[in-house]
């Protein structure tokens, strides 16, 4: 297996200020292993089961060899689940499922079950409304349980998904 890279954004909730996170992915060739780095807290430690199982559960193989994950900035902490579904499709881009340029301008949250369907977070209005200021996306990918949250919102494309399978194919 060659190295393959991905990277995207995705927006992060400390306390009540949200800020964008870049999410990057790297497949390589190595013993097996799924590492998260970039001060993740418990929750974001515990997606590497959440992310592997879901992707199975949604018909996508998981790549063999060495994930790592990056949260930049590095220096500020990650908290939540609302991770998983850019981790999830990182690791799908960056196992060459998606192409890593089409994820750009796009932002995605939300909270991965094991079945693959996507879970709502909590605070989705100031994360949509980081990324519609942070000027570099256009989009973005929400759990569909949260989509009341932000309809009065203009400026920005939201997309809701209710499973990982339906963001991989609004994405491709």
């Amino acid at each position: 297996m060659q190295q393959v890279f991905s990277r995207l954004n995705s927006v992060g909730l400390f306390g009540i200020d949200s800020y964008m996170i870049e999410v990057e992915a790297d497949v390589s060739t190595g013993l097996p292993a799924f590492d998260i780095v970039g001060l993740p807290d418990a929750a974001v430690k515990e997606s590497r089961e959440r992310v592997r199982t879901a992707l199975k559960n949604s018909g996508f193989a998981y790549p063999d060899g060495r994930v790592t994950i990056n949260l930049a900035p590095a220096d500020q902490k990650k908290e939540g689940p609302a991770y998983d579904l850019p981790l999830a499709v990182g690791i799908l881009a960056a196992g060459g499922r998606l192409n890593p340029d089409a994820l750009k301008s796009t932002a995605m949250l939300g909270e991965l079950s094991l079945d693959g369907s996507v879970q709502s977070v909590r605070g989705v209005l100031p994360m949509v409304i980081s990324a519609l200021e942070g000027g570099r996306v256009d989009s973005i990918l929400i759990p569909a349980a949260n989509a009341g949250e932000v309809r009065c919102i203009s400026g920005i494309n939201i997309y809701p998904v209710s499973s990982l399978k339906e963001a991989f194919e609004h994405l491709t």
